[in-house]
């Protein structure tokens, strides 16, 4: 169904960055403004900025894209930012659950946010990694992402952007079922070390989607960033020179990191305004 919409689709970015630089929210931004160009589509794209504002959006987006962001996705429970934002979520779900609602409203969580979306529906284990992931890695799909629009056209192993310090491990396949979910992906072997492998991504629901790593991550913008004097002695310091020279060297891939970005969120939005389309015929 080719993407003709004449109606404004609304957007939303929930910013979960805790006022700290990143480059998360300018690719964010960057693909949604592209995307809405690219198809002649009317965008209005709005931010809200969760951790420190306690801002979330109402319901009167189409489209809703959760950010990454620092910071540990477990000592946050109880806090008053994070109930307003998994009340956010109940308003999402029971939206999508109501029968009498025909558009519905799409997700997509992103590195800290699935996170936090993993520990809230119980699909899995959340813990502190050993160490820091940090760098470009390859992702494996699993027989489920064959069949996943979001994950079309993508190569088996794929390359992402990762950068975290905990991990979501141990799923509850029973819950995932239950809220008709499925892994998508998982992260590379590590025969080395006695540690299972991180799920890198899961569909939710048909409506809620997320990934561990960062999709929305270019590899221009990302070159230019790594390249700075200071980004790169905070690389250097904290990883060595191989790390940062290994990373400048994979945005430079337009099989990797170019291929990614391309193709995950832009996906995600073709697919929910596919059926935002079909709801509407």
């Amino acid at each position: 169904m080719p993407l003709i919409f004449t109606d404004m689709i609304r957007i939303a970015i929930l910013d979960l960055y805790e006022g700290q630089a990143n480059q998360g929210m300018r690719c964010l931004r960057e693909i949604v403004k592209t995307w809405g160009q690219y198809y002649g589509i009317k965008v209005s794209c709005d931010e809200f900025e969760v951790r420190i504002k306690k801002e979330v959006p109402d319901l009167s987006y189409d489209m809703y894209i959760s950010s990454g962001g620092p910071g540990s996705p477990l000592e946050s429970e109880g806090s008053e930012w994070e109930a307003a934002y998994f009340n956010w979520l109940s308003e999402v779900e029971n939206w999508n659950n109501n029968p009498l609602q025909n558009k519905k409203k799409f997700v997509f969580f992103i590195c800290h946010s699935f996170q936090l979306a993993c520990r809230h529906y119980g699909m899995a284990q959340v813990t502190k990694r050993k160490s820091t992931a940090f760098g470009i890695f390859p992702v494996y799909l699993t027989p489920a992402a064959q069949q996943e629009p979001v994950f079309q056209d993508l190569n088996d192993p794929f390359y992402a952007v990762d950068s975290r310090d905990y991990q979501v491990i141990q799923p509850d396949f029973d819950t995932v079922r239950r809220f008709g979910g499925q892994i998508l992906c998982i992260e590379k072997p590590r025969p080395h070390v006695p540690y299972e492998r991180a799920i890198m991504a899961i569909r939710f629901n048909r409506y809620m989607i997320g990934t561990q790593f960062h999709p929305e991550a270019d590899a221009e913008g990302m070159s230019m960033y790594f390249q700075t004097e200071e980004r790169k002695k905070v690389v250097i310091d904290n990883y060595g020179e191989d790390k940062w020279r290994s990373m400048v060297e994979q945005l430079n891939d337009p099989d990797k990191i170019t291929w990614t970005y391309a193709h995950i969120l832009p996906n995600f939005l073709n697919l929910s305004i596919g059926e935002l389309q079909g709801a509407l015929a």
